[in-house]
């Protein structure tokens, strides 16, 4: 029952990324050729709701659904160059191909049946990183 719960937050997210046009291929053209704010309201939006998010969560100490107290640990500041490499391939990936990896599925959903390339592409990637993993400077 709790994998459904799961999977229709999902389903929600899907239609929800649709009708604000998050997985419209035009609008992140868009954003990434600095023609259109739609984007960065999205994404501005997002950090907003995820700062006062976390403010609550510290401040109230609030904890999981099995009791844990929630620990948000501070970000490793020597790791800068492997953030901004990480984000830099991101940031080409979606530029690339149009599509954040969030909305894949969604947009595979909506009928878009070449995203399934960008999908096989994202599994490769992150299989190839967890078989690799113990290799790579972390």
């Amino acid at each position: 029952m709790s994998l459904l719960k799961y999977m229709l937050t999902g389903i929600l997210f899907g239609f929800v990324l649709t009708k604000a046009e998050v997985i419209s291929w035009f609008r992140i053209q868009e954003m990434f050729r600095f023609q259109d704010i739609h984007m960065y309201g999205v994404i501005g939006t997002a950090i907003l709701v995820g700062l006062i998010s976390i403010q609550i969560i510290k401040r109230l100490n609030l904890t999981d659904k099995d009791g844990n107290p929630i620990s948000i640990p501070p970000k490793d500041s020597s790791q800068k160059k492997r953030y901004i490499i990480g984000g830099t391939l991101f940031g080409f990936g979606w530029a690339f191909t149009g599509a954040c990896p969030g909305p894949l599925f969604a947009l595979l959903g909506s009928g878009i049946t070449v995203f399934l390339i960008p999908i096989l592409a994202a599994l490769a990637g992150t299989y190839t990183y967890g078989a690799l993993r113990e290799k790579l400077p972390h």
